[in-house]
């Protein structure tokens, strides 16, 4: 029998529930329609994480209790800032997670401002990325100043590391990263089940 592969799904607080949902939906479709064996542990700096408008979801597992090494992949949802996202984004624990996953080569996928801790860890470096990109762009400017290369299109797939642009591409960053964990082909038949 083999081991199921997980995915860390780290939220942080004040992130945005449509930015989270979609991970839990399509690898939820994945595993329990088509045997996909792939689950998800939700990751927190509290057992309580409180998303930006107070809906409040439980960690299966703490920051401080992760080895990198029990996962397949990292998926990281957006939040506000004026809420306190940035807060638990930029702490260390938070960087120095997406490093480990970074170093290991492993998939690492960012919904709309999410894509600032992977910048601030420095793994986008020279990378191309992107950001929310609405109300003049001025997400995407900031994260230039981190050296990121930005691309243009609506979700940035670079090499192990996918970045997007806004809230409504958060389903085709999870089907993006269910690709990068299985195939093409199976991402295709989970998406059409779902209708997408």
């Amino acid at each position: 029998m083999t081991k199921e592969r997980k995915i860390l799904l780290l939220c942080l607080n004040a992130f945005e529930t449509m930015e989270f949902s979609p991970f839990v939906d399509v690898f939820g479709w994945a595993h329990d329609d088509f045997n996909c064996d792939i689950g998800i542990a939700i990751c927190g700096f509290n057992r309580t994480i409180v998303s930006t408008f107070g809906v409040s979801i439980t960690a299966d597992i703490l920051i401080d209790d992760v080895d990198a090494d029990q996962y397949d992949a990292l998926a990281i949802p957006g939040g506000f800032e004026e809420y306190g996202f940035y807060k638990e984004a930029y702490h260390e624990k938070t960087l120095n997670l997406i490093r480990s996953f970074h170093s290991h080569h492993k998939p690492i996928a960012s919904v709309c401002v999410a894509a600032f801790p992977l910048a601030k860890s420095g793994i986008l470096k020279n990378r191309k990325a992107t950001t929310y990109h609405l109300q003049g762009g001025y997400k995407r400017e900031e994260l230039k100043n981190f050296g990121v290369v930005l691309g243009e299109e609506w979700i940035v797939v670079d090499d192990n590391i996918i970045t997007s642009s806004c809230p409504k591409t958060a389903p085709d960053v999870a089907f993006r990263l269910l690709e990068m964990l299985t195939s093409q082909e199976k991402a295709f038949e989970v998406k059409k089940v779902m209708g997408y």
